[in-house]
């Protein structure tokens, strides 16, 4: 009987334990963590917009072309046609992910 008794309790103790224990790994963001998500985010678009920025004055833009996320296709010196991602890299294309923009 004690043994029961004991063996009850203590499952219940454990349950106790584990549901409240849930509560402790919930994660908050702390401010140093949302300064690092929007220091990320600003400087992505700096670089984005620094690179397309210098695509623009050396490269040459394909009129009429659009990459495979809608943006502007550029050439570069040696030919090879590539376009800016958000986070401001060059993504060389092949031709055929190269399609023709809309007309509107």
């Amino acid at each position: 009987m004690k043994t029961k008794m004991f063996k009850g309790l203590l499952i219940v103790a454990l349950s106790t334990v584990t549901a409240f224990g849930g509560y402790a790994q919930e994660k908050k963001k702390t401010v140093g963590q949302t300064i690092d998500k929007t220091a990320t985010k600003v400087g992505n678009k700096t670089a984005e917009v620094a690179v397309k920025g210098t695509a623009k004055v050396a490269d040459k833009t394909w009129k009429g072309m659009m990459a495979p996320d809608g943006t502007n296709v550029y050439i570069d010196g040696s030919n090879r046609k590539y376009y800016v991602n958000k986070k401001g890299a060059k993504v060389y294309l092949k031709a055929s992910q190269i399609k023709p923009r809309p007309k509107s």
